[in-house]
Parts: structure tokens; C-alpha cells; sequence
């Protein structure tokens, strides 16, 4: 019996260290979020929870358009339940909006649009940039 119990709380002992590791690597992902000197939005969602899903096509557009001028992150809150406690989330999907100083500007609860997304980072004095005005490396066309 002793040895038993032994094994068992042998076992307990690298479940629990197992979970500190993995809960701290966790964390030191989203160490830099929100980006200082960046304007910041995250979305705190879950891949399994249906507006999360349906706002991630939106979310990759949103990301591409603002590239280098903002910083969009998803964090699923499911798997990282430390950022929901960090982030005070108490539905989703969340959206927050940060200054390039780090400060939360704007939260919005639930499905959030991509014409609303780009309104907010507007008022942040991020501008959408049009297809049209990115300059996009001509081709040259050689004659047979």
C-alpha cells in the first residue's frame, strides 16, 4: 500500500509540474500584448464558440489590411484561461482596443463587424489603406 501511495503522489507531483510549465509558456505568449507603441486589438474568443468562428475570416482580413500599423491578436480563452482572468472577460467574444500606450481605448461584447472593427481603429487614428493605394510590385512583360 505504501508504495502505492507513493507512485500515485510521485504522479500527482509531475502532473503539477507539467501544468506550471505549460501554464507559464501560456503566459509568456501573450507577455507583449498589448504591443506598446502599436495600436492593439484583441479578440478573446474560443475556436469552439459559433460568433468566434464566424468572426475569423473577418479577423484575418483585418489583420492583413493593418499590417505594420496594428496589431491584431486572437487569443482562445479556452485554451489560455489566464488571459480571460487577466482581461476581465466575462462573455464572448470580446473585443479590446488598445492605445499605442498600452491603455484599453474601447470593449465591445459579441459578433463586432468588420466595417465596425475598421471604424474603431479610425477613431484611433489608424486609417484603412484601400487596395488600390498599395503599391504592389510591377510586373514587367517581355514580348515574344
Amino acid at each position: 500500500m505504501k508504495i502505492r501511495g507513493r507512485i500515485w503522489q510521485s504522479g500527482l507531483i509531475v502532473v503539477f509540474i507539467f501544468c506550471v510549465i505549460i501554464t507559464g509558456a501560456a503566459a509568456e505568449k501573450f507577455e507583449n500584448v498589448p504591443v506598446k507603441g502599436m495600436v492593439t486589438m484583441i479578440d478573446l474568443g474560443a475556436k469552439s464558440c459559433i460568433p468566434c468562428r464566424m468572426m475569423e475570416p473577418i479577423m484575418e482580413n483585418v489583420e492583413r489590411t493593418y499590417k505594420d500599423r496594428a496589431s491584431i491578436v486572437f487569443i482562445d480563452i479556452r485554451k489560455d484561461r489566464e488571459q480571460a482572468k487577466r482581461f476581465g472577460i466575462r462573455a464572448i467574444p470580446t473585443q479590446i482596443f488598445f492605445n499605442e500606450e498600452g491603455r484599453e481605448f474601447y470593449r465591445h461584447v459579441g459578433f463586432m463587424s468588420e466595417a465596425a472593427i475598421c471604424e474603431q481603429l479610425k477613431k484611433m487614428g489608424i486609417e484603412k489603406i484601400e487596395k488600390s493605394k498599395i503599391h504592389e510590385p510591377k510586373v514587367s512583360q517581355r514580348g515574344n
